[in-house]
């Protein structure tokens, strides 16, 4: 089975569908057209294998990195040139740490 995500005007994710696998060639006019659904399709891996993540509502697509970004984390966090989401901070090496917003810094765990 083959996955797409339908975007919005502003490449925000939607939802996400699955397309019969005879229909993949052809999964982003399977669903506009034939299902009657129309938008704008982006066909997605659910092991990650295209376009770096298997998005979910919410997610963000990077047509010019051809890539799903995940929400942030948090609002201090910033997308990294490889699109993930990056700490203002480095985490500690060692210990268990969690972040903490308010302070935007990590607290260690007990």
């Amino acid at each position: 089975m083959a996955h797409f995500a339908q975007i919005d005007e502003s490449n925000t994710v939607l939802q996400v569908l699955v397309v019969p696998d005879e229909q993949e060639h052809r999964g982003a006019e399977f669903l506009a057209d034939d299902l009657g659904l129309g938008g704008t399709w982006v066909q997605c891996s659910y092991n990650a294998s295209i376009r770096k993540q298997f998005p979910g509502a919410g997610f963000a697509y990077d047509p010019d990195a051809d890539v799903f970004v995940a929400p942030p984390p948090f609002p201090s966090w910033v997308l990294d040139e490889n699109h993930d989401w990056q700490p203002p901070v480095q985490r500690p090496d060692e210990g268990r740490w969690r972040w903490d917003e308010a302070t935007v810094s990590w607290v260690e765990v007990a």
